[in-house]
């Protein structure tokens, strides 16, 4: 009986650490409004609808996220490429591509599991180019 407790106690540890290393997070998706369309992310990128990117709160810029809608198991990989403000109810703001894909346009809201992801993991067709936004100079008169 004692070395099957150790051996709970052992397997109960270990979940506990895998869990720490997943880097998971659970909590509501919403989506971009089309207005900003074109506009810079806070990580000087122009903001693109049609591209898998999203704002979080605190993750760095350029991380990898692997998006799986609760409600219906869709999946999608988004790159982390704006802010969220701290005080924010929502975990995650997407792009409408990647809300399309998701299936939560119409709801405008869902549940959402976000995972941390190595670049390498990310299927080709979720990446795309980085365009900065370039600032422009006033003219002086």
């Amino acid at each position: 009986m004692k070395a099957l407790l150790q051996h709970a106690f052992g397997f109960a540890m270990l979940l506990i650490c895998l869990n720490i290393h997943a880097q998971t997070e659970t909590g509501k998706a919403s989506f971009y409004h089309s207005k900003f369309e074109g506009h810079g992310t806070s990580s000087g990128e122009v903001f693109r609808q049609s591209k898998f990117t999203c704002a979080h709160k605190s993750l760095p810029f350029g991380t990898w996220l692997k998006v799986t809608c609760i409600k219906n198991n869709n999946v999608v990989y988004v790159r982390v490429t704006d802010r969220l403000p701290k005080s924010s109810k929502r975990c995650i703001d997407l792009t409408l591509t990647a809300a399309t894909e998701l299936d939560f346009v119409r709801n405008g809201l869902t549940q959402v599991n976000l995972e941390v992801v190595e670049e390498s993991s990310v299927p080709e067709h979720f990446k795309s180019a980085i365009e900065l936004k370039t600032k422009q100079t006033k003219k002086v008169k």
